[in-house]
C-alpha cells in the first residue's frame, strides 16, 4: 500500500503529512512525499533551477525528515517540475498509489507552488481517492 502526500511546506500540507503517517502506522503503508515546482514557461537557467531545488529540499523535505525518519514507516521524497495537478496525478498512477493526501490550502506565493488550487483540481481528475486535509 502506498500513500502519496503532496507537500509545499504550508500548515495544511504539514497536517496532510501527519495524517498520512498516522494512517500508514496503522496500515503498514509506504509514504511518498512529493513536491512539484510549478513550471510556467522555461526556467531562465539551470543554475537558478538547481538553486530553487536545493532551497526546496532544505525548506520542505528536511523538516519532514526530522519529524518522520524515526517513524518506522518507509518514506520517499521526490521533487518534480511541471504542472502540479498533472504531475501528482501521473505519479499516483505510475506508482499504484492507494490514496493521495493534500492540504486544502497551499502556499501559493512560496517557491511558485500552487498546492491550494491544486487540491480541488486534483480531486476532479484523478481516479485515486483524495484525502483533503484542512
Amino acid at each position: 500500500m502506498i500513500y502519496l502526500v503532496a507537500i509545499d511546506g504550508s500548515e495544511c500540507s504539514d497536517r496532510a503529512a501527519d495524517r498520512a503517517i498516522a494512517l500508514a502506522k496503522q496500515t503498514g503503508a509506504e509514504v511518498h512525499f512529493i513536491t512539484v515546482l510549478a513550471q510556467f514557461g522555461h526556467r531562465t537557467s539551470s543554475s537558478s533551477g538547481e538553486d530553487l531545488e536545493a532551497a526546496t529540499r532544505t525548506e520542505i523535505f528536511d523538516p519532514l525528515k526530522e519529524r518522520f525518519d524515526n517513524s518506522g514507516i518507509e518514506i520517499k521524497y521526490d521533487l518534480y517540475w511541471g504542472n502540479p495537478v498533472e504531475v501528482i496525478n501521473e505519479q499516483a498512477k505510475n506508482e499504484g498509489v492507494n490514496k493521495i493526501f493534500v492540504g486544502r490550502r497551499g502556499r501559493s506565493k512560496v517557491l511558485g507552488m500552487l498546492l491550494g488550487s491544486v487540491s480541488n483540481s486534483l480531486a476532479q481528475i484523478t481516479d485515486v481517492p483524495v484525502v483533503l486535509v484542512p
